[in-house]
């Protein structure tokens, strides 16, 4: 790179970033961000668990309900970002292989897969959203909805880094690996 090059975490290899895909880099460690925070929570109760148990005597019975809930956040959080970051399983090395026409043509249609799964995330943990109001998650009475709640912020955050990636793509080609 040359001095009157422009560098820094907003500048990728190809350039600077766009405000769209600085927008989605920060939603993304935003993502992270509450994971982290929520993984702490998650080790902070559990240490509160084995104290309460091996020494107070009095086993904490909210713990198990509010761990599974907190698991559930931090694993959906972490799967969209990974849709962002391309840490998400794939198998390339096949589409790889071929020329560019069909290897674009793949990689679109791997875009469009990924908005798709997105999209049936929303719609089905809505579906649970909604449904579960009334009922209660035992031992820490909060609405059952809350289980469900990261399936709807998934989906929306897969859709939208999906999307994101895929107008990259076709804007900029090749340019933008998969």
């Amino acid at each position: 790179m040359s001095i009157a090059e422009p560098t820094g975490p907003d500048v990728d290899v190809k350039g600077p970033k766009s405000l769209a895909e600085r927008f989605m880099d920060r939603l993304a460690s935003l993502c992270l961000l509450v994971a982290g925070v929520l993984l702490v929570c998650l080790i902070v109760i559990f240490g509160w668990l084995v104290f309460g148990r091996y020494i107070l005597n009095d086993t904490p019975t909210w713990v198990e309900q509010v761990s599974l809930v907190l698991v559930v956040y931090i694993t959906f959080l972490g799967a969209a970002v990974g849709v962002r970051q391309k840490t998400h399983l794939s198998i390339d090395f096949m589409r790889d292989a071929l020329s560019p026409g069909p290897r674009m043509a793949l990689t679109l249609l791997s875009d469009i897969m990924m908005i798709a799964f997105g999209g049936f995330m929303l719609w089905q943990g809505w579906g649970l959203v909604a449904s579960n109001f009334e009922r209660a998650i035992p031992m820490i009475g909060v609405s059952e909805s809350w289980r469900a709640a990261p399936l709807v912020i998934s989906g929306v955050m897969i859709i939208l880094f999906a999307g994101a990636d895929m107008l990259f793509r076709i804007r900029h080609g090749e340019k933008h690996k998969a």
